[in-house]
Formats: C-alpha cells, sequence, structure tokens
C-alpha cells in the first residue's frame, strides 16, 4: 500500500454507524444490503456502517462504505461434519 510505512495497521475508518430497524435474510449479500440502504437513504455514504439483523436478532451482518468500495462482514457459515 502506497504511503504506508511497513508492519503498521491499516484500519476501515467510520465516522457513524447506523441500525436497521427492519429483519434482513442473513443470506443477502452486499448487493442486497447495498439496495435497501439506497431504498432508505439514497445512497450509502463514505465511513459509514449499516448494521442489519436477523428476525431473532440473534445474528448480525455489516456493511461498510470505505469511500472506494464496500465492505461486509457477517457470521461464519457453519462447519458441516465430514
Amino acid at each position: 500500500m502506497r504511503g504506508v510505512a511497513v508492519g503498521t495497521a491499516v484500519m476501515i475508518r467510520v465516522d457513524r454507524i447506523w441500525l436497521a430497524t427492519e429483519a434482513l435474510d442473513m443470506r443477502s449479500g452486499a448487493d442486497r444490503m447495498l439496495a435497501r440502504i439506497i431504498e432508505v437513504f439514497g445512497s450509502a455514504q463514505p465511513h459509514q456502517a449499516y448494521c442489519f439483523a436477523n428476525r431473532c436478532a440473534t445474528r448480525m451482518k455489516v456493511l461498510v462504505h470505505d469511500g472506494v468500495g464496500v465492505w461486509v462482514v457477517g457470521p461464519a457459515k457453519p462447519q458441516r461434519p465430514a
């Protein structure tokens, strides 16, 4: 990465966090999450995080717009026994 010293940690800047009031299907990917954000806010703003929970509020996914693209963080898929 240009302009970053070797061994320096790089973090995603988040200035504001939004929490959705409606449940989201946890199978949804970045495209569906982004469509919901655009439907509600008109656009995804840089350096803002948008949090979505499932119907039971037991899982959460977060979409972060970093000013260049989007990042999605969510629960890991359960491992199936071999």
